[in-house]
C-alpha cells in the first residue's frame, strides 16, 4: 500500500532555517523529520513511498538516496514549485495500484498506528479517512472567579469538544475524481467531500505535534533526547 508525504512546500514560518534546506530535511536526534514520518509507516509494515517533492525536492531525493533504508521502496515525484497539495497528490495518481492508499502532511509526529487507520477507514469505506486531534490552546489559561480571583493555572489544555485535523490520512482512490489544478485540499476538496458526507474522523487522543517554528524544533529534539519521543515507541533507536 503506497504512502503518500507532502514534502514540496517552502516552510515559510522557519524561513531562516528552510532558506538552507527544505524543512523536510529539519532534523530531530540526527535524522530529518521526513524519515521519523515514513519510520511510523515502516514500523507498521508500510514501507512503500512516494515523496511529492517541490521546493529544494533535488537536497530530499540526495539525502534518501545517500543514507538507504533497507527494504524501504521509495519513489521521488517532482510536483512543482507552487503546486498546491491537492494538486501534488493528483500527479501520482498513476503510481497508486490499490483501491485506497494513505497520505501524509511532511511536518507532522505522532504516535498513531496506521494499521488501525487502515482498518478503520476499510471499515467505513469513505473516501477520505484524517485523524483528528483534540485541540489545544497555544496559551496557558487562568480559571477566575465571580470575584475575579484567579483560582488555577493550566499550561495549554485542550478544549473539550474541538478538534483538528492532524493529517495521517488514509484515501479512496475515488479522490482522484476531487482533486483539480484550482482548489486547495482542505479548503475546497475537503469541504465538498463533508457536504456529501465522504469523510470519516479517526479520533487519536495521543501525542501529535507539528514542526512549524525553531520553537518547534527545539521541543522535539528535547523529546527524543529525554527518550521520551512517543512517535518512536515501535522503532528501534
Amino acid at each position: 500500500m503506497k504512502v503518500l508525504i507532502l514534502a514540496g512546500g517552502k516552510g515559510s514560518r522557519l524561513s531562516e532555517d528552510s532558506a538552507v534546506k527544505p524543512k523536510p530535511l529539519m532534523e530531530i536526534g540526527g535524522k530529518p523529520i521526513l524519515w521519523h514520518i515514513m519510520s511510523i509507516y515502516a514500523n507498521c509494515g508500510f514501507n512503500d513511498f512516494v515523496i511529492l517533492l517541490g521546493y529544494k525536492g533535488q537536497m530530499i531525493q540526495d539525502y534518501f538516496l545517500s543514507y538507504p533504508e533497507p527494504n524501504w521502496k521509495i519513489d521521488f515525484l517532482g510536483t512543482g514549485l507552487e503546486a498546491k497539495k491537492a494538486q501534488r497528490i493528483k500527479k501520482a495518481e498513476h503510481l497508486i495500484d490499490g483501491d485506497c492508499f494513505f497520505v501524509a502532511y511532511g511536518d507532522d509526529l505522532s504516535d498513531v498506528d496506521p494499521k488501525k487507520i487502515y482498518e478503520f477507514h476499510k471499515k467505513h469505506n469513505k473516501i477520505v479517512t484524517l485523524t483528528a486531534m483534540p485541540l489545544e490552546s497555544n496559551f496557558g489559561v487562568i480559571e477566575i472567579n465571580l470575584e475575579n480571583e484567579v483560582q488555577s493555572f493550566k499550561e495549554k489544555p485542550r478544549i473539550e469538544g474541538y478538534w483538528i485535523n492532524g493529517g495521517f490520512f488514509c484515501f479512496s482512490n475515488k479522490i482522484f475524481d476531487y482533486l483539480n489544478d484550482e482548489e486547495e485540499l482542505e479548503d475546497m476538496v475537503f469541504q465538498k467531500l463533508a457536504t456529501k458526507g465522504e469523510i470519516k474522523a479517526f479520533k487519536h487522543n495521543g501525542f501529535w505535534k507539528s514542526m512549524n517554528t525553531k520553537k518547534d524544533i527545539i521541543e522535539f529534539n528535547k523529546l527524543f533526547s529525554e527518550n521520551n519521543a512517543p512517535w518512536m515507541k515501535h522503532q528501534d533507536r
